[in-house]
Order: C-alpha cells, then sequence, then structure tokens
C-alpha cells in the first residue's frame, strides 16, 4: 500500500510542513501522538528510544521526555500543549531542555491537524521554528531522515495494535 508522505521545508517561513497518511483508523493514530505510553514505542529513530518521565495532555498541560542513546546518553525535551480539540487538532511549543526541566529556547511550535476518510487517517503537521537558525540546526542533525524513521515505526506499531482490537 502506497500512503502518502509529505516533508517541505519553507526557509523564508522559518517552517517545516509534514503531511503522513496512516492505513489506521483515527481514534488509533490520536492515541499514538497522544499517551505517553504509545509515543514512547515509536517516537525515536532506532536504536534510540524514547522516555516519558511525565506527560499532562491538557491545555497547559505538559510532556517531559528524553531521547535516549544506545549507550544511555539522553537528551531531554519539553513540550507544552497550548490547543486540544479532540481526535482534531492540538497545538504545543516544544523546546530542548536539560535533565532539570529548563528549555532551551529559541523554540518551535507544532500544529498537529487529524483526519479520517475510508479508513486511512492523514495528519498534517507544521512546524514553525522561533528562528531560521535552529531549523537549520534541526534540519542539520538529521530531522527529516529522524522523523521519516520515526513515521514508520509508528506504522508498524499501527499495524500491530490494529491487529489487536
Amino acid at each position: 500500500m502506497n500512503l502518502l508522505f509529505e516533508f517541505t521545508v519553507d526557509k523564508a517561513a522559518k517552517t517545516v510542513f509534514i503531511t503522513r497518511e496512516f492505513n489506521a483508523e483515527l481514534s488509533l493514530v490520536w492515541d499514538a501522538f497522544t499517551k505517553a505510553e504509545i509515543l514512547d514505542q515509536w517516537v525515536a529513530p532506532k536504536p534510540w528510544r524514547s522516555k516519558t518521565k511525565f506527560m499532562d495532555f491538557k491545555v497547559g498541560g505538559r510532556r517531559f521526555y528524553a531521547m535516549v542513546s544506545p549507550e544511555g546518553q539522553e537528551r531531554w525535551a519539553i513540550q507544552k500543549y497550548t490547543s486540544i480539540s479532540p481526535k482534531t487538532n492540538f497545538k504545543m511549543f516544544n523546546a530542548f531542555a536539560d535533565k532539570d526541566e529548563n528549555p532551551e529556547l529559541p523554540g518551535s511550535d507544532w500544529d498537529y491537524t487529524f483526519s479520517e476518510q475510508n479508513g486511512k487517517t492523514t495528519v498534517r503537521i507544521t512546524i514553525y521554528n522561533e528562528s531560521l537558525a535552529r531549523m537549520e540546526k534541526m534540519i542539520e542533525m538529521g530531522f527529516k531522515e529522524g522523523f521519516t524513521a520515526s513515521m514508520t515505526n509508528l506504522e508498524n506499531l499501527l499495524t500491530t495494535l490494529s491487529k489487536r482490537s
């Protein structure tokens, strides 16, 4: 099955646009993006893994998590949820952080939109960076490759979860 995956960088707008289609129902895809126990199973590109210290998915709530290398090195990030429309859209502010939850600014604003058609769910993600330098650093660090790998992890996980339900 050929599922849509678009990744566009607009340097002038300091924005990354991502569209990804999944062969899974909307509620399952929504849960995969909004529940720590599912997020941690796919969001890190292998061989890294994700470890959520806490997640409070509500407006004003936060997720504090680390990407953990195979050697145990931790790269922390903090996300603050700014808007939630259940099963349709959520927005958050994302910033790298130290292990004590101190954000490293500037950060980025993420806007996720979910829609379902014929049993397929499309996720549209817009990532606005406060600075062009941050966006360029993110891309140089392999963001597209890492994100692509994470999306493949999610696709595989959704296939497994769909078979269970």
